[in-house]
């Protein structure tokens, strides 16, 4: 099923006050929401394909818009780490293209049977998956959501209304723009895919527009995930901050527990699956804790070590500060990391259960028993057992492209790819029973 193009969300909507504007945005969006519903999977997964293309097509376009948000952040002084997550290069571009193909790859999720039966009155029930509607997303500085989050969207029967951070506003007006004209040139309503801008007044009419956005999904800093939390009237998924932790057990295979505590926290230091924490038992401090700490501060890794880790990093000079308890609490997403000593599998698990966030938490040891426990007992989206903490993500998962990561335990917890996206339906069909 195609439709003419829509384009009521023009890009005169931004002159509009924050509540009129999300008002048009999400008066359009609904209008354009019932239409990709209704969309086989051979029309979506086309579309998917079509706005893959086009995002190659205009890479120039984008990196050079993405030029002008990275000359922007240098000389607000932004953070080298948060640089990395705004930067997109054509070989990242290329990616972005190519997890919207992946997306178009995947298996429908839209009309699947979660359940039915056969009542002894012969009625009919089942559960089946339907869109949500109109998906409102408030992120930050992540070029490559904007991509995601509207190809996702599309794939689940959605809307979506998009609101990334200022610090990448050049950039997602130029992919919102090639998704836009995308989606346009196959017949489908481009008001399935918009870009709210404007300042904190636009954010909090998207929040509270309540019967016009159907969910709302933050991702990005804690303060971010909390104002959106404590502040929407729209139900919320909340994405969590990543303090996520290696515990090295007495029983780890030390060359293991190296390449995955370097690879946890230094392939990519700036996102929520890195490392922050590294918990290590104490009959590995004199074998394993000089040489993982040494390890890291070659790596370029900034050390705040509690006080047995200060001992043995002082004994062997090796460049570290005494950790706090912010550092154990703190989400550092760069190359920083705390580290501390438990004499027991209790001790590690008590300490994960301090700080953690709920995110990603990963066990190194060759003690089945102790696996089994650590897994049973920590409470986070994902538990890693002898691997890194990295591999929390969509992509990693076989999901294609994720949403988000969700951290909370209602509807959807982890990385949230399209199943999340949707809700259920019961639909139940009879001849004519009625109640008695």
């Amino acid at each position: 099923m195609t439709t003419p193009a829509q384009t009521t969300a023009s890009s005169s909507v931004h002159d509009l006050d924050g509540a009129a504007q999300v008002r048009r945005l999400a008066t359009a969006a609904r209008e354009a929401a019932r239409t990709v519903a209704l969309l086989s999977r051979a029309e979506k997964d086309a579309a998917l394909r079509a706005i893959a293309d086009a995002v190659d097509a205009a890479a120039d376009d984008i990196v050079a818009a993405n030029e002008e948000d990275l000359a922007r952040g240098r000389a607000d002084g932004m953070a080298e780490s948060l640089l990395d997550r705004l930067r997109l290069d054509r070989s990242r571009v290329a990616a972005v293209a190519d997890a919207l193909r992946d997306v178009a790859g995947l298996p429908d999720p839209v009309g699947e049977i979660v359940r039915g039966s056969t009542l002894p009155n012969g009625l009919q029930i089942r559960q089946v998956r339907v869109p949500m509607g109109v998906i409102g997303m408030i992120y930050e500085a992540r070029p490559n959501v904007t991509v995601d989050a509207a190809g996702l969207g599309l794939k689940s029967g959605n809307a979506v209304i998009l609101r990334g951070g200022s610090a990448a506003a050049s950039t997602n007006r130029a992919l919102v723009d090639v998704i836009r004209r995308g989606l346009s040139a196959q017949g489908l309503p481009a008001d399935a895919v918009a870009l709210l801008e404007g300042g904190h007044e636009a954010v909090r009419a998207l929040m509270t527009a309540r019967g016009l956005v159907d969910l709302l999904i933050p991702r990005g800093g804690a303060d971010l995930i909390q104002t959106v939390v404590t502040s929407s009237t729209v139900p919320v998924i909340e994405t969590g901050i990543g303090n996520c932790h290696v515990y090295v057990d007495a029983a780890a295979d030390l060359d293991k527990a190296l390449a995955i505590v370097l690879n946890s926290k230094t392939q990519r230091p700036s996102v929520c699956n890195a490392a922050e924490s590294l918990v290590v038992h104490s009959d590995l401090s004199a074998v394993f804790l000089p040489r993982v700490l040494q390890a890291l501060h070659q790596a370029g890794v900034v050390l705040a070590a509690g006080p047995r880790a200060s001992v043995v990093a002082r004994s062997y000079d090796i460049p570290h500060r005494d950790a706090t308890p912010e550092d154990f609490a703190e989400e550092f997403h760069g190359l920083e990391m705390s580290v501390v000593v438990v004499d027991t599998l209790d001790e590690a698990i008590a300490h994960i259960d301090r700080y953690g966030t709920g995110h990603t938490e990963a066990i190194v040891t060759e003690d089945r028993a102790a696996a089994r426990r650590f897994v049973a007992e920590v409470d986070a989206a994902a538990v890693m057992v002898n691997a890194s903490t990295r591999f929390t993500d969509g992509g990693e998962f076989g999901f294609g492209a994720e949403i988000g990561i969700s951290t909370q335990k209602l509807h959807a917890r982890g990385p949230m790819a399209l199943p999340e996206l949707t809700t259920t339906k019961w639909i139940v069909e009879g001849d004519g029973q009625i109640r008695t």
